[in-house]
């Protein structure tokens, strides 16, 4: 009799001891896991910003679910339920649609798991520990400020004729962008020496739905075809995402620019995509925002290493990024203006790419 009672009292310490690890389904041989869900695959920028945070978070001890929904906002939903019925500990999100998650976040916050917002924010939910992303008014500022020197505004120059374009509505950060750029270029709009042809300035008017090149495109054609057309130039144009910019200079080099009598105006853009680099350096496309997602992905990766540890993680605004329901906990990290005089320094010296990657 003693034999079997102690049989069954080992037997019941080693499922009580095996339980938490088969009772947590996101545990990966026992490592605690993160679920990181980006955006598409079709922009150079998210694939390094997921390679980047999953080779950082590895490289701590977690185990990561990487997943990419390809713009679709249904798919993203699923993926991230998926991620919290398997257990993860841990959820980073850069998302497609900041409005479209406040649902799923609830089933997150249910299981305990956190969230950080990673350079999107996520809008009305209250389940949204910290936010890591650049300082996305100053990217515009850093837009709107190129043209404003390039065309040399401040000493009196111009008139100029300058189309406005803007990132995806559905996207917070869209917003600040466009808000530091115009805040530079509306002095020179309202006393004439920026003219915007088109009359096409307010945000809902230049947005790009999805930060789609193609539709950029064609919005850059149809200015041209309407408002172009008796030999008037385009002097410059405001582009807040290197994509978009791709779009525009097709549009710009259909209708003849490019040539020595009718060079490309300026062009600015965002995220220092390797296509972008090389229109560049090929004296295309004018500018560039660099924003370096290996420091971005560090400072994701130092957030989930505290909400997993119980303790508060370090950030720089606390005032900024009200998602609608409470203001967001963030770190902002700092862009770098980049153009044709700067861009080995800010691009090879940093070791972000090889001279070979730019051939």
């Amino acid at each position: 009799m003693k034999k079997t009672v102690a049989i069954m009292v080992v037997a019941m310490l080693l499922i009580a001891l095996a339980t938490p690890l088969f009772a947590q389904g996101g545990k990966e041989d026992g490592k605690m896991t993160v679920g990181i869900a980006m955006p598409t695959q079709s922009s150079q920028r998210w694939i390094q910003d997921g390679n980047n945070m999953k080779d950082i978070l590895e490289s701590r001890g977690y185990a990561v679910d990487l997943q990419y929904a390809e713009d679709n906002i249904d798919a993203q939903v699923n993926q991230l339920e998926n991620m919290i019925v398997k257990g993860v500990d841990c959820l980073v999100i850069a998302s497609i649609d900041g409005e479209s998650l406040t649902n799923v976040l609830e089933k997150a916050a249910d299981a305990d798991i956190p969230v950080i917002a990673y350079d999107r924010l996520i809008r009305n939910s209250p389940h949204v520990s910290y936010y890591a992303t650049f300082d996305n008014y100053l990217v515009g500022v850093q837009q709107g400020g190129y043209i404003v020197d390039a065309l040399d505004l401040e000493s009196g120059a111009g008139p100029f004729n300058i189309e406005i374009f803007a990132g995806s509505p559905d996207d917070n950060n869209a917003y600040f962008f466009f808000n530091g750029a115009m805040d530079q270029l509306n002095p020179y709009i309202d006393n004439g020496q920026l003219v915007v042809r088109s009359g096409q300035t307010e945000f809902d008017r230049v947005a790009t739905l999805r930060w789609d090149g193609a539709t950029a495109q064609q919005r850059m054609d149809n200015i041209i075809t309407a408002n172009y057309i008796s030999g008037q130039r385009v002097d410059a144009v405001l582009s807040p995402y290197d994509g978009i910019s791709i779009g525009i200079l097709s549009a710009l080099k259909s209708a003849g620019y490019g040539t020595s009598s009718r060079p490309l105006p300026i062009v600015t853009g965002q995220d220092a995509e390797l296509p972008s680099v090389k229109s560049i350096l090929a004296g295309e496309q004018t500018h560039t925002v660099f924003k370096d997602t290996r420091v971005l992905a560090e400072r994701a990766a130092n957030m989930v290493d505290a909400v997993l540890q119980g303790k508060e993680a370090e950030v720089n605004d606390t005032t900024t990024y009200d998602n609608g329901v409470k203001v967001v906990p963030s770190y902002l990290c700092e862009p770098v203006s980049v153009d044709i005089t700067n861009w080995e320094e800010a691009l090879i010296d940093t070791g972000y790419y090889t001279a070979d990657q730019l051939k």
